[in-house]
């Protein structure tokens, strides 16, 4: 059975209940985690507070650095097991969880590589005053992470927090805790210190409220669904103490008439299959220039009508959802959609002799969806693109930001002044012109506005997140 991780300890929950994991492939248990409730919680935050004021709150930023230098290169010598790992918690193909492990490692290799560069300030003052800006951690943060990558989210999450010092509690989903609790057992094998990284496994209303209320943390990273986030923010409020969400998108890709159809098909397509479509920034709706609308859904309808379905260890394009409520919910819109009538252009194909059991969706292609029709309006988390046309260039603006998301889009397009206009035009917190990546590369901050969330990760932004300033008013004469 898998343990919870406090205090470099690898530990059951102090009530001995567990929680089954189920096997997305055919449903079955394959493993328990413990069931963390309050009390854990209070031991991990008492674990990351006492860190603070012992071996890790005593390194030096440089040292910090160094430390997670090598648990990125300690991710990489184990890399196929992680890999492996995440694929059986997740049912991600093997080559996306391979990709999610190198990215992993990435992530502490980037802010290994910056713990020392964050610096303050000196600040012109009075005479006889010297003035000095320091950016200090902001102690114990809180990280309750999604089950659609966890090992890419935790990278994401804590390894900007550790590099400027704080002590991290970690709440992975009851989904997918497996591959978290690993890499905190290669941070203790590297020489991270007590405390300094705490994973607590448990269900969201219990270990995942009690973190979030937690009045002996300092911040909230949260990633998942509107509802939770708006509880994780009334609990940082209670305590005043700063959150950063991301709440989703219904990320579009807003397409003209003299767009390279070639290059934009393949990327189009591969946007919405990707971790079968399980993904905030899938771009989940498509907006073409009604002149070219035929023609880019011929082609989409020939790549839609190739994908497919099959266990990770096939590596096809797509495995299945996570668990049976998200196939559930998948399954729910395309029924909202045949009663709709919309058309659908396209399906991927399931594999045959899949286990019954397991939680497969089919990636459909759906056409002329109406903007105000749910497909449009609410995030799926599944393999399905919703396509509609536009005439003006104002028109598809209005149609890009006619969501309550703003996560992220794509502006595809060769005429220079239309790309500047309407990439300024979109309200999300990244655009991508002429091409499209999910949340794009660990050095460029990411994050939403709107109903996606608020708040900055990725890049030198989430240094400054995790952090705060101080300034220091030196009266000398």
């Amino acid at each position: 059975m898998a343990k919870m991780f406090i205090n470099g300890q690898s530990v059951s929950a102090q009530s001995g209940k567990v929680l089954d994991v189920l096997s997305p492939v055919d449903g079955k248990k394959f493993d328990e985690i413990p069931r963390g409730e309050k009390a854990d919680i209070d031991l991990a935050v008492t674990a990351a507070n006492n860190a603070l004021v012992s071996a890790w709150g005593k390194l030096t930023a440089l040292e910090r650095g160094r430390l997670l230098v090598k648990l990125g290169e300690k991710v990489l010598a184990n890399h196929e097991e992680l890999a492996l790992l995440e694929a059986r918690d997740t049912g991600k193909p093997m080559t996306t969880a391979r990709t999610d492990i190198t990215v992993l490692a990435r992530y502490f290799e980037f802010y290994g590589s910056g713990s020392d560069k964050i610096h303050g300030m000196v600040l012109p003052f009075l005479n006889g005053y010297t003035v000095n800006v320091l950016r200090e951690p902001l102690g114990v943060t809180a990280h309750i992470i999604p089950w659609n990558y966890p090992a890419q989210m935790l990278g994401r999450s804590i390894a900007p927090a550790l590099a400027m010092g704080n002590a991290v509690v970690v709440k992975p989903a009851e989904d997918a805790c497996l591959t978290p609790i690993r890499i905190a057992e290669l941070a203790r094998d590297v020489g991270f210190p007590e405390g300094a990284i705490n994973i607590v496994t448990g269900l969201g209303e219990e270990a995942g409220a009690a973190l979030s209320e937690h009045p002996g943390i300092n911040f909230i990273s949260f990633t998942g669904s509107n509802e939770v986030g708006v509880l994780v923010q009334r609990a940082a409020a209670k305590n005043v103490i700063k959150c950063v969400l991301e709440l989703g998108g219904k990320s579009p890709h807003v397409v003209f008439g003299d767009c390279d159809l070639d290059r934009a098909v393949p990327i189009i397509t591969r946007g919405i299959i990707a971790n079968t479509g399980q993904t905030c920034t899938a771009g989940s709706r498509l907006i073409v220039e009604r002149s070219i609308y035929p023609q880019i859904m011929e082609k989409l309808a020939k790549q839609f009508s190739q994908v497919k379905v099959g266990t990770p260890d096939m590596d096809l394009d797509c495995g299945p959802v996570v668990n049976l409520a998200q196939r559930e919910r998948v399954e729910f819109f395309l029924k909202e959609a045949q009663k709709s009538n919309i058309d659908v252009v396209a399906q991927g194909v399931i594999s045959p002799g899949l286990p019954k059991e397991g939680y497969y969706v089919t990636p459909t292609l759906l056409g002329n969806v109406p903007i105000n029709h749910r497909c449009n309006q609410e995030e799926i988390f599944g393999p399905v693109l919703a396509a509609m046309s536009f005439e003006t260039e104002a028109e598809a603006i209005a149609l890009a930001n006619g969501t309550d998301y703003g996560l992220m889009a794509a502006v595809w397009t060769e005429n220079g002044g239309r790309q500047q206009r309407v990439s300024k035009s979109i309200k999300a917190g990244q655009v991508y012109i002429n091409s499209f990546g999910a949340g794009g590369g660990v050095e460029l901050p990411f994050g939403g506005v709107k109903k996606s969330g608020h708040g900055r990760e990725k890049g030198f932004l989430a240094l400054e997140e995790v952090s705060a300033t101080k300034t220091v008013i030196n009266y000398h004469g």
